[in-house]
């Protein structure tokens, strides 16, 4: 955690999902994944660096269960492709392959944890064209909070959760954080 981050105050306001609350999302947005996709056919769910990972991971196994075929799912380290990084004129090396999978000609789904500007969704997608040209992309997040800078919309949203700009969503996945949990916390002055 930066220095900056650790000296802001957080209280926490509420719980929005238990551990069986975010399971049972993820079963309802693999379904509607399905549903959508006319099957899993040329399916690939790619998960944005670093809470998208394990969502990803868990809806491609269950697709995989309701499908009764291997998901292919892929990593997407965004970090570059921020446009508030300070380095403007850097532009990253992307090397074959740093996915884990071939996305040319497939209906990919981006996972993340949480949609608030748009911003990372907007990296994420400048970052996937670099690794090849998809049939299709989707984006399915856990919490669609609201307040986007940018004209992004999931396709698949596990809960919409109306926020202030002082209220923060902490996603909490078993994977990452030995945690797992959906909180609503508030900064204090």
């Amino acid at each position: 955690m930066s220095e900056a981050i650790s000296k802001i105050s957080l209280r926490i306001k509420g719980r929005l999902m238990s551990a069986s609350e975010v399971e049972r999302t993820l079963v309802r947005l693999a379904h509607e994944i399905v549903e959508k996709s006319n099957g899993s056919k040329d399916l690939a769910l790619v998960g944005i660096k670093r809470r998208g990972i394990p969502l990803a991971e868990r809806l491609g196994k269950l697709i995989s269960g309701i499908e009764k075929r291997p998901i292919e799912t892929g990593i997407l380290d965004i970090q570059f492709y921020r446009d508030d990084l300070t380095t403007a004129d850097i532009r990253p090396v992307v090397t074959p392959g740093a996915i884990g999978i071939d996305i040319e000609g497939r209906d990919v789904v981006l996972c993340d944890d949480v949609l608030y500007t748009g911003r990372t969704a907007r990296a994420a997608l400048d970052a996937l064209f670099d690794h090849g040209r998809p049939r299709r992309v989707q984006l399915a997040v856990l919490i669609d909070r609201g307040h986007r800078e940018l004209p992004i919309e999931a396709t698949y949203v596990g809960k919409h959760v109306p926020t202030s700009r002082r209220e923060i969503i902490e996603v909490k996945f078993q994977e990452i954080d030995n945690d797992e949990q959906v909180l609503l916390v508030e900064r204090v002055d």
